[in-house]
């Protein structure tokens, strides 16, 4: 296989960074790693074309250029394949806009809801006009945990992320079903109120803690937890 048709495209995000290795524009495997073990995964890497993407701090995103002889870097500066339609769009993290690009370019409804589920729960709207129109963004899993911890004297921190019952029996199932339960029905209710404002509707559910909620099973969601790697795959595109 020519090596120029090979793409290594990597999005760096808050808890993971995620490896996705392209071959004439398919998918063919995907890899996650932490910063900290970054160098060791990428050593036998062999693509001369390498993605990324990062919501890291600058001098982490320095660090994992500088490990590229040849990269390209995607943010707001480069050209989209939409329209961005939002008030801040300086402000637009790039794993927003990777979703929304995913979506408005493969799906034929009139609107398409991404719902990633990972460090943040982001909400990210598009139409059929190639156009973002913006989204919400909520606190995730670990960040509620930790904020319970962190603003109260008591509560421990805890990490169990499995489905629970509705009644906690001690103060950790307490939280772990104030969380969790919680989530899942900010989630359910925002799904309804899109549906009913935005006809002809599609839904994506994407992100690392996805796994944690039936949500695709229970309202004909379309799950993909590689949609932030193929929306920057298609930015790139886009770009060469």
């Amino acid at each position: 296989m020519n090596s120029e048709n090979q793409v290594l495209v990597i999005d760096a995000g808050n808890t993971s960074i995620k490896f996705a290795h392209f071959t004439n524009d398919k998918l063919q495997k995907t890899q996650r790693t932490d910063f900290n073990n970054l160098e060791r995964l990428i050593e036998d890497h062999s693509h001369n074309k390498v993605v990324i993407s990062s919501v890291l701090t600058q001098e982490q995103t320095n660090k994992i250029t500088s490990l590229f002889k040849d990269s390209v870097l995607i943010g707001f500066h480069s050209k989209l394949p939409i329209k961005i339609q939002y008030k801040s769009p300086v402000t637009l993290g790039i794993d927003r806009i990777c979703n929304a690009v995913y979506t408005a370019k493969n799906v034929k409804t009139k609107f398409a809801l991404s719902i990633d589920i990972g460090t943040c729960i982001k909400f990210d709207l598009t139409n059929s006009n190639q156009e973002y129109l913006g989204g919400s963004i909520s606190p995730g899993i670990n960040l509620r945990y930790k904020s319970l911890n962190d603003y109260t004297g008591k509560l421990p921190l805890i990490n169990e992320k499995n489905h629970c019952s509705l009644v906690g029996e001690d103060t950790e199932s307490s939280i772990q079903s104030g969380v969790i339960n919680g989530i899942n029905a900010e989630i359910q209710r925002l799904i309804e109120q899109y549906s009913s404002e935005y006809e002809d509707l599609t839904f994506f559910v994407t992100g690392g803690d996805a796994q944690y909620f039936d949500l695709h099973a229970k309202n004909g969601i379309f799950a993909d937890e590689n949609l932030t790697l193929k929306g920057l795959y298609e930015i790139y595109k886009f770009n060469v």
